[in-house]
């Protein structure tokens, strides 16, 4: 019979199966395989032998993954096929609605369980179908979202793991996550998420961090510069090509527990514990605070920008006669709070709308990347969402579906042509390509992706919930 492996695969396979069964404690076993090949103690001792060990259960597992990946695409492909092979004019112009309408439905896609305590935080990462997961149980995970897998756990924090975040230079995606136990740390995924550098200098609990877009052209979402929230009073903005704090921001009175970057990195939003909601510029030498905003009647847990797809509903909400144009990048914002409410603010220091539907705190903000919509989540086990175009209406609110609290919500990032070169590395980077499915834009090149994830407290654990087209 033909050899399939060369020599070299042949002897790497022999080593795997002797410490295979070396671990199993399959001693005469493994001890006739080593006469049988000739491989002796001399050339293969049980120090080099712990090295092989898992290796074949790991190789096992990557190919049954692999063979289930082929077969999940050929059954779309067939599935596609026999789509197309059936399409009409009408259903055709159907599937190429614009998903500006798109909301989550009721049933959620896949819901993803591993955690042994609750889900604080979410994020996708911005080219590969890779998303990671922080928990109160202190470990990261990262998931296939397209596929409902479990990729790989994360261990290093020493205490619960609070937010987490993808972003960093381009052609060099990050993962920054940071915890109470004091510590941002930054993981690199195209080195089996190594982590590359941990970042001290706050004095209590981080609680929130995010990548601040450098607004570059080709590249507008790639950045070399984080802001991080803490329990200290303090926003710090740091070099992570460096490990260095470049800035500390002074200002709230109470604990900062969000922060949110403009899409040009030119401003942060912050708001916490003191009920304050304060508007920074970063374009200045040193930090400016815009605007300092009060109105809510408790401690605020969250805060988003609004994009500038949502300018023409929020400036009717305004009393506006005329949209702010999309190059400016603080117009409106959103803020939800413990007192149960969600406030829309203008960038003129006004409150133009209160949402009024939670009957808990409110945990977690995004906007529809079409404008159209907000969508919100609270500790009273629901997702809502409010349609702009209506007067900020509740137009639909997701229950039973959550079986406790629920802590944090994203969107998948849109689709950016060339967003590959903000994703891979010259090794490539782990993960599945995204598939560009979606509306493309032709003006900006942008691709809205269907795609919303949401973490929570189920019981004494935590899941995560993918809800996608």
């Amino acid at each position: 019979m033909a050899q399939i492996l060369t020599s070299r695969q042949a002897e790497e396979l022999h080593k795997s199966i002797i410490a295979y069964l070396s671990s199993k404690n399959l001693s005469h076993t493994a001890a006739a395989l080593r006469t049988e090949l000739g491989i002796g103690e001399d050339s293969f001792d049980a120090e080099k032998s712990k090295k092989y060990e898992g290796l074949l259960e790991k190789k096992w597992t990557s190919v049954v993954r692999l063979q289930k990946k082929i077969l999940d695409l050929e059954t779309r492909n067939s599935t596609l096929q026999s789509e197309l092979e059936s399409a009409t004019p009408s259903s055709l112009s159907r599937r190429n609605q614009d998903p500006v309408n798109w909301l989550p439905k009721a049933s959620p896609r896949y819901v993803l369980e591993s955690h042994r305590l609750p889900v604080t935080c979410v994020a996708f990462h911005p080219v590969f179908t890779s998303l990671a997961s922080g928990s109160e149980d202190y470990t990261i995970k990262i998931w296939d979202w397209e596929l409902g897998e479990l990729e790989r756990t994360i261990k290093g924090h020493t205490k619960a793991v609070l937010d987490i975040d993808f972003g960093g230079p381009r052609g060099g995606t990050l993962l920054a996550s940071c915890s109470s136990d004091l510590t941002i740390k930054l993981w690199d995924p195209s080195d089996g998420y190594k982590n590359i550098r941990t970042l001290p200098g706050h004095d209590h609990i981080v609680s929130s961090i995010r990548f601040i877009p450098s607004g570059a052209a080709g590249a507008p979402a790639s950045g070399n510069l984080l802001v991080s929230a803490s329990k200290d009073n303090t926003l710090k903005i740091w070099d992570v090509t460096t490990g260095y704090c470049v800035k500390t921001i002074h200002g709230h009175t109470d604990w900062p527990r969000a922060v949110c970057p403009s899409f040009d990195g030119r401003y942060i939003l912050s708001t916490g514990s003191d009920k304050s909601v304060r508007l920074w510029d970063l374009s200045a030498r040193e930090p400016e605070c815009k605007l300092v905003l009060f109105g809510h009647e408790n401690f605020n847990l969250c805060c988003a920008f609004a994009p500038p797809s949502s300018y023409q509903y929020l400036a009717k909400l305004a009393g506006l006669e005329k949209a702010p144009p999309a190059s400016s990048s603080a117009e409106f914002m959103a803020t939800g709070s413990r007192d149960k409410q969600i406030r829309l603010w203008d960038s003129r220091g006004n409150c133009v709308k209160v949402l009024v539907g939670h009957d808990n705190w409110v945990r977690g903000l995004i906007f529809h990347p079409g404008g159209k919509y907000l969508v919100s989540v609270a500790d009273d086990r629901t997702l809502r969402c409010w349609d702009l175009s209506q007067d900020a209406k509740c137009v639909q609110t997701l229950t039973g579906v959550y079986e406790g609290f629920v802590s944090c919500i994203r969107w998948a990032p849109d689709v950016v042509k060339d967003a590959v070169a903000n994703g891979a590395t010259a090794n490539g980077a782990e993960g599945t390509p995204k598939k560009k499915t979606g509306n493309l834009n032709a003006a900006s090149n942008v691709q809205i992706r269907c795609v919303v994830a949401t973490g929570s407290v189920d019981g004494p654990e935590g899941k995560v919930r993918i809800f996608a087209n």
